[in-house]
């Protein structure tokens, strides 16, 4: 069986297939926005005593980290020199993906100048995705396969616009979320990149590597961690078909045929809104996929309230924009309130979702066709109260800046509803000294057929 527990001990099911399996034990740590996380990281970084190995899709040459610590690759350089194996895969795009070059360490000549200027003892390897797909997953992993061991997982990416305060409210912010794992599922984290480091497709390429070469590959993990929570986690992922082909298994999980491919995000995805009783809480970017929002509907349809944070300046679909119909249904942004007296939005890079205050996913995968079929991905799912509650709580305090700490679930979601429907009414009356930073958004007709644009009724305000 791919999960050690039973299913029929979960509310929500987990996936039926998927690479690794339901594991107790864990301690999980939500991480609001890029400066708190990345100053978590790098503490992490700066005690550990064996190994930071990390997957990245975007860095940014301009993105410094917290506290004065430099670029990521000075934190890691650092780390390095201390004697500590620290090891990279980053992407890099190909021709169908070339525009994503600009933001991204893809293995240029300047960034290999940029190595050997430091004198880097980085381990690198660049990977390559399936044709017109993208190495999503953004990780971090502390001393694997030690009793310290510690994982990172989540959606924020290495640029300035993800690592700057929470309380920044400058244009080009963006609100993201990682969590801090510890205990038995970190092994998956573990396995995960043991088997994207040895079959990374650039690795025998003359650029495809620094002091990395095929002589570097690593042995697949074969200790659990020990236990250091109550939380049942399972990581899940999205791997194209065809892009790996070992599946040797991680401890007590089955062998898995990596090689046609992993679509446990999706399926959970989709599980978990059908399972739904009572609420539903989602932060995308995007939301395009007929099957989500077909469930959605679904869900809808039968009593749950489904709280929707998007992008206030993003595109949506038609069908999201009819569920604005349901009387159960809110759809919010978020737009701080600047220096200047004008509200800015804050861009929603986030992929999570709460179901019912006792299950929930943050991950790296976003709700529309690349991340669900094509990306390589990975999230961490959890079925644990604590952990629901306390992120829906941390959420909701930046977002309309109330303690729902005490607040049932549901009753939470319905105080943001009925906040975010006031602070659009406040907007729309002139006054932008609202509650919180998260306002209702409403589907506005544009010229193109297929979306709807969520704009504000002035955008002169918002320039």
């Amino acid at each position: 069986m791919p999960n050690t527990l039973s299913n029929t001990l979960f509310t929500v099911p987990p996936p039926s297939r998927t690479s690794y399996p339901i594991r107790s034990g864990n301690l999980l740590r939500p991480l609001i926005d890029g400066e708190p996380a990345f100053r978590r990281v790098c503490e992490a970084i700066e005690q550990a005593k064996q190994s930071v190995w990390v997957t990245v899709t975007f860095m940014w040459a301009t993105c410094q980290m917290p506290d004065g610590r430099g670029t990521p690759l000075d934190v890691l350089n650092r780390a390095a020199d201390r004697g500590l194996d620290v090891r990279v895969i980053f992407w890099r795009p190909d021709a169908e993906t070339a525009s994503l070059k600009t933001n991204a360490f893809w293995g240029a000549p300047g960034h290999f100048d940029k190595l050997i200027e430091s004198d880097s003892s980085i381990r690198i390897r660049w990977d390559r995705a399936q044709p017109g797909y993208c190495q999503h997953q953004k990780s971090w992993l502390i001393d694997a396969g030690t009793s310290s061991e510690t994982a990172f997982l989540g959606g924020i990416n290495l640029n300035p616009n993800s690592v700057v305060s929470p309380g920044h409210q400058g244009k080009g912010q963006n609100h993201d979320v990682y969590v801090e794992l510890k205990g038995p599922s970190c092994v998956d984290v573990h396995h995960n990149f043991v088997q994207r480091w040895n079959e990374s497709s650039e690795r025998n390429l003359t650029d495809g590597h620094w002091k990395a070469d095929r002589n570097h590959d690593l042995p697949f993990p074969t200790a659990i961690p020990e236990e250091k929570g109550k939380a049942l986690v399972q990581i899940q992922r999205t791997i194209h078909s065809g892009r790996y082909v070992n599946g040797q298994a991680s401890p007590n999980a089955n062998d898995f045929d990596i090689e046609a491919g992993e679509q446990s995000n999706f399926e959970q995805y989709c599980t978990a809104i059908k399972a739904a009783r009572s609420s539903i809480y989602m932060e995308h970017q995007h939301i395009d996929v007929p099957e989500i929002v077909s469930h959605l509907r679904d869900a809808l349809q039968r009593g749950v309230e489904v709280v929707v944070v998007l992008p206030a300046e993003g595109t949506m679909t038609e069908e999201l924009a009819s569920l604005t119909a349901f009387n159960n249904f809110t759809m919010a942004g978020i737009a701080g309130l600047g220096d200047d007296g004008k509200r800015h939005p804050v861009w929603i890079h986030s992929k999570l979702m709460l179901v019912d205050g006792e299950w929930g996913t943050v991950g790296s995968c976003n709700l529309h066709r690349f991340s669900l079929f094509g990306n390589c991905e990975m999230n961490v799912a959890f079925w644990d109260q604590e952990m629901a509650q306390t992120l829906l709580s941390e959420l909701l305090q930046e977002h309309i800046d109330y303690d729902v700490s005490e607040l049932d679930h549901l009753t939470a979601l319905w105080l943001f509803a009925k906040t975010v429907h006031d602070n659009r009414r406040l907007y729309e009356e002139g006054n932008l000294s609202y509650q919180g930073i998260a306002f209702q958004l409403l589907p506005t007709a544009s010229d193109d057929p297929v979306h709807n644009k969520l704009i504000y009724r002035d955008r002169t305000v918002f320039e």
